[in-house]
C-alpha cells in the first residue's frame, strides 16, 4: 500500500483571502494540473509552473486539460472557483464550489427576484449604475432598455472611430470562433473572460448565477446582469484595441485574454463586483463569519436554533430541555445551541 502524501495543512476559512483580494483568472489548455503542497502545478510541453491556489479568483479549464483529484482538493479548500470552458474560453460547461458557506445573500437575492416591485427596483438600480449622474427613477424598464441599447451603440461607434476599426455589428457563432472578424473574435474572448470572473465572484459570495434581474431564464442570467455593468469600460475598448493592432494571423483569443486580465486587475473588477452585488442585494451586509451556523426555519417564529431537540413539545415551539440523552439519540438530534460544520459537512 502506497504511503499517503503529506501536503500543506488545510487552511481555515478565515485564513483565506477574500474574493475581492485575489487575482482575476488563469486560463489553461492542453496541460495537466496537479498539486504540490499549497500550490497547483501546471505542466505542458514547455515545462511546469507552480501557482498558489489561494491567490486566484477563478481557474478556466479549456480543451485538453487534465486535473487530478488532489488539485481539485486544494482548489476547493482554497475557495477558488473552477470553470470548465470551451476553446479560447468562449463556451461554458460547469463550475466549482463557492468560497462562502453563508446563504444570507442568496436568500436576499431569491426574495428580491421573486417580487415584481423589488425585482424592478434592482433592475433599475443596475441601469442607474451604467448611467452615472443621470436620474433614471422616472423611467420605465422599457425606456431603460432603449436607453441602454442607444448607449451601447454609441459606444461601439465611438470606439470604432477612435481606433479606425470598421464596425458592422455584433456577429457571434459559439460553434465557429474563427469564422468571425478580428474585432468580433476579440469581443467574444473578452466577454467570455468577463463572464468567468463575474461568475466566480457571484458563486464565491454565495449568490445564484441563475437568478437574474434584467436577464432571465438562463442558468447564468445574473452573470450577464453583472458583466453588463463593466463591458463598456473593460471588454469593448480592449476588443477594438486588439483588432486595431493585430490581424487574422495572430492568436486573438490569447492576446485578448491577457489584455482583459490586466484590465480586470488594474480596474479592481473583482473587488468592485463583490461590492456592487452586495449593494444591489442588501443595503448593508457584514462580512461572512468564519464559521457556519445552521438554523431551522419556522413559518411563525422565524429562525430557530439547530442542534436542539424539539421532540415532545406540543406544536414544537420550544426546545425539550427535559429530553433524555436516549431520546436525543433515538431522534438523531444533538444537544447544544448550534451545529458547527467544517468544510466536509462534518459536525465539529
Amino acid at each position: 500500500m502506497s504511503t499517503p502524501h503529506v501536503g500543506a495543512k488545510r487552511p481555515e476559512l478565515q485564513e483565506l483571502p477574500q474574493i475581492k483580494e485575489r487575482m482575476s483568472f488563469l486560463y489553461l489548455e492542453h496541460a495537466v494540473i496537479n498539486r504540490l503542497d499549497s500550490a497547483i502545478t501546471v505542466t505542458d510541453d514547455r515545462g511546469t509552473v507552480h501557482v498558489p491556489a489561494a491567490a486566484l479568483g477563478v481557474i478556466l479549464l479549456g480543451p485538453g486539460t487534465k486535473i487530478t483529484h488532489r488539485a481539485m482538493e486544494l482548489i476547493g479548500d482554497a475557495g477558488a472557483s473552477v470553470l470548465w470552458v470551451g476553446e479560447r474560453g468562449v463556451r461554458y460547461y460547469a463550475h466549482g464550489r463557492p468560497l462562502t458557506h453563508s446563504s444570507r445573500l442568496l436568500v436576499a437575492q431569491a426574495a428580491l427576484v421573486s417580487n415584481v416591485r423589488s425585482r424592478a427596483a434592482v433592475a433599475r438600480h443596475m441601469y442607474a449604475m451604467r448611467f452615472p449622474g443621470e436620474d433614471v427613477s422616472h423611467m420605465s424598464l422599457q425606456q431603460l432598455r432603449g436607453r441602454e441599447g442607444a448607449r451601447v451603440r454609441a459606444a461601439y461607434r465611438s470606439i470604432s472611430k477612435k481606433t479606425g476599426v470598421a464596425w458592422h455589428g455584433r456577429e457571434y457563432d459559439p460553434d465557429n470562433f474563427e469564422g468571425g472578424s478580428v474585432v468580433n473574435k476579440a469581443l467574444s474572448a473578452a466577454h467570455a473572460c468577463l463572464y468567468g470572473v463575474c461568475h466566480s465572484v457571484i458563486v464565491a459570495i454565495g449568490c445564484s448565477p441563475g437568478l437574474g434581474f434584467v436577464h432571465s431564464g438562463h442558468e447564468r442570467s445574473f452573470v450577464y446582469d453583472i458583466a453588463d455593468l463593466y463591458k463598456a469600460e473593460v471588454t469593448i475598448p480592449i476588443a477594438f484595441d486588439v483588432a486595431s493592432m493585430y490581424d487574422e494571423k495572430d492568436d486573438i483569443g490569447r492576446i485578448t485574454r491577457r489584455a482583459v486580465r490586466d484590465a480586470i486587475n488594474t480596474g479592481k473588477i473583482l473587488s468592485r463586483a463583490a461590492r456592487d452585488i452586495r449593494q444591489l442585494l442588501m443595503d448593508e451586509v457584514e462580512e461572512d463569519a468564519a464559521w457556519d451556523v445552521v438554523e431551522l426555519w419556522d413559518d411563525k417564529a422565524g429562525m430557530m436554533k439547530s442542534g436542539v431537540s424539539y421532540g415532545g413539545i406540543s406544536g414544537g415551539g420550544a426546545p425539550n430541555d427535559n429530553a433524555s440523552s436516549d431520546d436525543a439519540s433515538s431522534d438523531d438530534t444533538f444537544s447544544g445551541d448550534a451545529v458547527f460544520l467544517n468544510g466536509y459537512g462534518e459536525i465539529l
